[in-house]
């Protein structure tokens, strides 16, 4: 019931069939259904491609991140090893000063001890001290300044670490949720084998089309007359080849009256027998052609027939599977959903 509903839809953008119609054989149906699927995702996909989308975003965020972080990380430890070195000096020179103020004390102890007591030496001996307590004093100020410095890089440096793990770890996070939606997407994403599947029915829609084909069942897209089964697939490829910068054009259905005016237009040596490589420019023999059933179209852009090295080929050769369409090799404008 999902595949006939995705149908109706389908050829309901292509315009709802005259009374004078034939009816869709049930191969065309299939194909149409098919190619609606692999072209319309799921909700699911949609919603799940939006969430990757902003995924990666956050993930490319932290990918930045990590480099500031490590430079802030190496700066911190290149602050902390010269914070190091500048602790040494005061630190050692205030345990010297310390030294020198319990030598002077002791000096001091030892000028008042003397008898006969020597007033001279007792005084410089006290203002030994007193100097020796004003250095001790300002190297134990320097030496604070120089253990602050340290204990203020040690500090920063203990969060550079922490932080720094923190965005390789969000990073980690980051690319494990992106490449676990990358599978579920792919999983998800069924239109290479709808498309396989489609292209496997492609010469029966052409046969089941050929036994009941009416022209009211064609349908015109973008001016382009084709097969109604073929118009929801169509019109997405040149809505989308335009959307990249490629426009296309081009002719689809000719009436077998048509054809008999090619074949005689382009020197065909017999309008029935001759094989289409006989004539100036191929052209099928009446009543064998796809475009007789819309199936097939001769692609132009800008107004010029398609070649090899134009950048509609080449669009289409890279694209137009996507959408049911495949190449004749001998006629680079030629597409159909068989490829004859």
């Amino acid at each position: 019931m999902a595949i006939i509903a995705a149908l109706a839809v389908a050829l309901t953008v292509a315009g709802p069939p005259s009374p004078a119609s034939a009816k869709v054989p049930t191969a065309a149906k299939r194909w149409s259904s098919l190619m609606y699927h692999s072209l319309t995702p799921t909700k699911e996909y949609v919603a799940l491609r939006k969430k990757l989308a902003s995924q990666r975003i956050t993930m490319a965020k932290r990918a930045e991140r990590v480099p500031v972080r490590e430079a802030e990380h190496e700066a911190a430890q290149t602050a902390v090893t010269k914070a190091v070195t500048a602790d040494a000096g005061p630190r050692t020179r205030y345990a010297l000063a310390r030294e020198e103020l319990a030598s002077a004390r002791n000096r001091l102890t030892v000028a008042t001890q003397l008898r006969p007591k020597n007033a001279a030496a007792v005084t410089a001996a006290r203002n030994a001290v007193t100097a020796a307590a004003e250095t001790a004093s300002a190297r134990r100020k320097e030496a604070a300044t120089a253990a602050a410095a340290l204990k203020t890089a040690q500090a920063t440096a203990r969060t550079a670490t922490v932080e720094l793990d923190k965005s390789i770890t969000a990073l980690e996070t980051s690319k494990k949720a992106v490449q676990t939606n990358q599978r579920r997407l792919k999983a998800l994403d069924k239109s290479a084998e709808l498309r396989a599947d489609a292209a496997a029915t492609s010469r029966d829609v052409v046969t089941a089309v050929r036994g009941k084909f009416a022209v009211a069942d064609t349908t015109t897209v973008n001016g382009i007359r084709v097969h109604r089964s073929v118009a929801f697939a169509f019109r997405r490829m040149l809505s989308d080849a335009k959307a990249d910068g490629v426009v296309l054009s081009g002719g689809g259905f000719r009436t077998k009256k048509r054809q008999i005016e090619l074949r005689k237009i382009n020197g065909c040596p017999d309008i029935w027998t001759a094989p289409a490589s006989s004539c100036r420019v191929p052209t099928a023999i009446p009543g064998r052609s796809l475009h007789e059933l819309g199936l097939a179209i001769d692609i132009t852009s800008g107004g010029r027939t398609l070649t090899r090295d134009s950048a509609g080929f080449a669009w289409l050769d890279e694209h137009a599977h996507k959408y049911g369409f495949v190449n004749l090799p001998s006629e680079a404008w030629h597409w159909s959903i068989t490829g004859g």
